[in-house]
C-alpha cells in the first residue's frame, strides 16, 4: 500500500471513529431525562440572576432551601462558604433584595447553635433535590414533592440540635408569628412583608421531627430542638398551606428522602418534558435548566378540597386550582405567554386566578393579605385578554366594573407610565367591544390612542441630551431610547410616528448600533423582534442569536445605571455567574426569554395569538401538549452558527410569512426551517405582521 493510501485510510478510519463518537454521544444525550441536563445552580452568584439551588416542585410554594452567608436575593451565593440554615419560602429571581425566606433551620453540634459554624465542603443538587457536607460532618439533603418535604440530616456522634428561627426572612421583612409545640411537632404561621416590602403574606405550617426533642425557647420566634446525642440520622417533616395549620398537618407525609426524591423527579420530568429538544448538548443543557427556572411559579395555593385564601383574607372554595405569587409586570412579556402555549392545562387556572384577584381587592403590588410570597400584577388585563385570544375561558362580564375601575387610576404621570398604561387601555377596549360594550371600548380606545401625543412630545426627538439617561425625565429603570419601541399594539402607528418604514429602520438600526439595548432588564425586551414586521425581518434573526449565545456589549444595567465599564461577553452561559451584573431572572422571565429563542418561535405581542418565526437555536424541537398533536420544529442545513432562514415550509406547503397564529401551533404539525450563515433578505417579507390600532 502506498503512503498516500496509507494516509486516506487512516484519515477515513479516523473519520468514521469520530462520527460514531458523534452518533453515540446525540444518543446518549437524547436517552437522559430532562432533570439530568438541568443545572439549579445556574444563576446562582452575585447578583447574576437571583436564583436558588433549593428542592422544589413545580408551581409549589414549598421550596427548602440553603441561606449562606453574606445573604443575597434567594439566601444563597454558590462561592460562600458559611452557612446560616435552611428555609422554605421563595421568589426566584426578582428584585428588592427578594422575597421569602422563612422558618430557618439550622443544625448543629455541641451545646450552642452560636459555637458551631456551617463551613461548607460541597453541594450538590438537581430539580427537587439538594444535598450539602460540612466541615464539621454534619451532612443535610432536601427534598419538596407538592406543598410537603423532607429534611435529612446526618450528625457525627455527641451533643446536636437544631436551632429555628421563626422570625428570619428575607432582608428582615418578618411582621409576625405564633406557634404551638406538641411532643416532636411545631407548628404555627408566619405573617411577612413581600417583595419590596409592598403587602405581606401569611404561610401555615406543620413541622415533625422523626425523633424525640427537647424544646427550648431562647428569645423571642426563636427555638432550639435538641436530640438525643447518640442518634447520627435525623428527618423533618414538613408542609406548608396558605388557609390553616390543619391543611399544612393534612399535606404533610412522611414519605423518606428517596421516595420523596423520586416523586419530585417524576413530576419535573413530566413537565419538562412537554417540550423535546436535540441539539447541541450544552444548548440542551442551558434550554432544560431555564425551561425548569421558568416553571417555579406562581404557586398553586388552593388545597386538594378547593379551599384557599384569597388576596382579602377571605376563605374561599374553588373547583379548579388557585395560584398565587405573581411578577406580571415582568413575566407578563416572555414566561406567562411560554406558559399558555406548552401548558394549556396548567394555564387554564393560572390565567382564571389572575381574574379571580380582582373581586378581591387586586393592587399593582401585594396586598395586606397575600397567601403568599408575590410582586406585582401591572399587566393583568393585556395578559386576560391574551388569555381569551388563545382561548382560555375568562369571565369578563364578571370581572368589567373592576378591570374599568383600575384602568380609570392608571398612571399617565411619566412618559414611560403613559406608554405602559396605554397598553393597557387598549386591551381594556378590545375586552369591553368582546362582551358588547361597544361605547366603553370606544372610550378606552381613545385613551390608548392618546400614546401618540405623548410619544411624540417626549419620544421622537433623539437629539435632547439625556435620550441615553437611565431615570431621565423620571421614568422607571429605563432611557428614552429603550422606552420609546414601547407600542407593542401599535406598531403601525409608532413607525408613521417616526416617519416611515425607512426612518424607523434607520432608528433601530441605531439603537442596537450603539448598543442602547438593554438585556439586564425588561422595559425594551420586545425591540428584538420589532424588526420581523418590516422588510428586514432577517435583522431581528441576527439579533436573537447574537443575544442568547454570542457576545454582546451591554452599557446598561439594572440598577438605574449606565456605568463606566461596560460588560463584554456572553449572556446566558450555564454557570453560577450566568446572566449580566445586576440582571434578575424576574420569576423566570429572562429564562423564558432564551426558552422561545431556542424554540425558533417568539410571540409577537401579548394580547395578540401570533409568533414571528427564527432561526432555531437547536436542530429539532418537539412541543407536546396532553392533547392533540405535537408541532415539531425541525431545522435543515442545521449549524450552531447560523442565524438566518433561508426557507421554511409549514405541513409541507412552502411558508414566505414569518409568523404562525396560535392556532396554527396548536393545530400541531411540521414546521421546517432551513437555516444559513448569510441572510435571506427576501424569506418572510410576503405577508408581514404589523400590530395595528387605528
Amino acid at each position: 500500500m502506498t503512503l498516500r493510501l496509507l494516509l486516506l485510510s487512516l484519515l477515513a478510519f479516523t473519520f468514521a471513529c469520530q462520527q460514531q463518537e458523534t452518533e453515540e454521544k446525540t444518543l446518549d444525550i437524547a436517552s437522559q431525562k430532562p432533570t439530568e441536563m438541568v443545572n439549579v445552580f445556574l444563576g446562582s452568584s452575585g447578583d447574576h440572576g437571583q436564583m436558588s439551588p433549593a428542592a422544589s416542585y413545580p408551581f409549589s410554594m414549598l421550596s427548602i432551601g440553603p441561606h449562606t452567608y453574606p445573604a443575597t436575593h434567594t439566601g444563597y451565593e454558590y462561592y460562600a462558604k458559611e452557612f446560616l440554615g435552611f428555609s422554605h419560602t421563595r421568589l426566584e429571581g426578582v428584585g428588592c433584595q427578594g422575597s421569602g425566606g422563612n422558618i430557618l433551620v439550622r443544625p448543629f453540634l455541641g451545646d450552642s447553635w452560636e459555637t458551631s459554624d456551617l463551613i461548607k465542603t460541597e453541594d450538590k443538587a438537581k430539580p427537587g433535590y439538594y444535598s450539602v457536607k460540612f466541615e464539621n460532618k454534619i451532612a443535610a439533603e432536601f427534598a419538596v414533592a407538592d406543598r410537603y418535604g423532607v429534611h435529612h440530616y446526618q450528625f457525627p456522634e455527641g451533643e446536636k440540635g437544631f436551632f429555628i428561627d421563626l422570625s428570619y426572612a428575607t432582608v428582615n421583612r418578618f411582621q409576625e408569628e405564633e406557634h404551638h409545640i406538641e411532643g416532636n411537632t411545631l407548628s404555627g404561621w408566619i405573617d411577612t412583608r413581600t417583595t419590596c416590602g409592598a403587602g405581606k403574606y401569611r404561610i401555615y405550617y406543620y413541622m415533625e421531627f422523626s425523633q424525640p426533642v427537647n424544646w427550648q425557647e431562647t428569645e423571642a420566634h426563636k427555638l432550639t430542638a435538641t436530640v438525643d446525642k447518640s442518634q447520627k440520622d435525623v428527618e423533618i417533616y414538613v408542609a406548608l398551606s396558605s388557609v390553616n395549620v390543619e391543611y399544612a398537618k393534612k399535606a404533610l407525609t412522611k414519605a423518606s428522602l428517596n421516595e420523596t426524591k423520586e416523586v419530585s423527579d417524576e413530576a419535573w420530568n413530566e413537565l419538562l418534558g412537554h417540550i423535546k429538544v436535540k441539539g447541541d448538548e450544552e444548548r440542551m443543557k442551558m434550554f432544560y435548566s431555564l425551561l425548569y427556572r421558568a416553571i417555579q411559579s406562581p404557586y398553586v395555593i388552593s388545597e386538594d378540597d378547593g379551599t384557599y385564601r384569597a388576596v382579602d383574607g377571605s376563605v374561599q372554595q374553588s373547583k379548579e386550582p388557585i395560584y398565587n405569587g405573581w411578577a406580571i409586570w415582568d413575566n407578563y412579556r416572555t414566561q406567562l405567554p411560554l406558559l399558555s402555549l406548552i401548558y394549556p392545562d396548567e394555564y387554564q387556572n393560572i390565567s382564571a386566578s389572575i381574574a379571580n384577584l380582582y373581586p378581591y381587592g387586586k393592587r399593582d403590588f401585594a396586598t395586606e393579605n397575600e397567601p403568599s410570597p408575590t410582586v406585582r400584577t401591572e399587566h393583568a388585563i393585556p395578559v386576560l385578554w391574551d388569555a381569551y385570544q388563545k382561548g382560555y375561558k375568562i369571565d369578563f362580564e364578571k370581572i368589567a366594573e373592576y378591570l374599568i375601575k383600575e384602568s380609570e387610576t392608571l398612571d399617565y404621570s411619566h412618559p414611560d407610565k403613559a406608554l405602559e398604561a396605554s397598553y393597557d387601555a387598549w386591551a381594556l377596549s378590545k375586552i369591553l367591544a368582546s362582551i358588547g360594550r361597544d361605547d366603553l371600548s370606544e372610550q378606552f380606545k381613545k385613551k390608548a390612542l392618546e400614546y401618540k401625543k405623548g410619544w411624540v412630545n417626549e419620544f421622537k426627538d433623539l437629539t435632547k441630551d439625556d435620550v441615553d439617561r437611565m431615570g431621565a425625565r423620571g421614568m422607571y429603570q429605563g432611557t428614552i431610547w429603550q422606552y420609546r419601541w414601547f407600542v407593542p399594539f401599535d406598531q403601525k402607528g409608532l413607525i408613521e410616528l417616526i416617519g416611515g418604514e425607512e426612518q424607523y429602520l434607520a432608528e433601530l438600526d441605531e439603537f442596537f448600533g450603539h448598543d442602547y439595548y438593554n438585556h439586564a432588564n425588561q422595559p425594551d425586551l420586545q425591540t428584538t423582534k420589532m424588526y420581523q414586521g418590516t422588510s428586514q425581518p432577517w435583522k431581528s434573526q441576527a439579533i436573537i442569536h447574537k443575544v442568547a449565545v454570542d457576545t454582546v456589549i451591554q452599557h446598561y444595567f439594572n440598577n438605574n445605571s449606565r456605568g463606566t465599564g461596560s460588560y463584554v461577553g456572553k449572556i446566558y452561559k450555564n454557570d453560577p455567574a450566568t446572566y449580566l451584573p445586576t440582571m434578575d431572572d424576574d420569576a423566570g422571565t429572562m429564562s423564558s426569554w432564551y426558552v422561545w429563542a431556542s424554540s425558533g418561535i417568539f410571540p409577537a405581542c401579548v394580547g395578540e395569538p401570533v409568533y414571528y418565526l427564527h432561526a432555531p437555536l437547536m436542530e429539532e424541537v418537539s412541543i407536546n401538549w396532553p392533547e392533540g398533536e405535537p408541532l415539531t420544529i425541525k431545522v435543515t442545513n442545521y449549524n450552531p452558527d447560523h442565524a438566518y432562514i433561508k426557507e421554511a415550509t409549514f405541513n409541507g406547503k412552502s411558508l414566505n410569512k414569518n409568523w404562525l397564529t396560535h392556532k396554527e401551533i396548536r393545530a400541531g404539525g411540521e414546521l421546517v426551517i432551513t437555516t444559513s450563515a448569510e441572510p435571506n433578505k427576501n424569506w418572510g417579507t410576503a405577508e408581514p405582521f404589523l400590530t395595528s390600532f387605528q
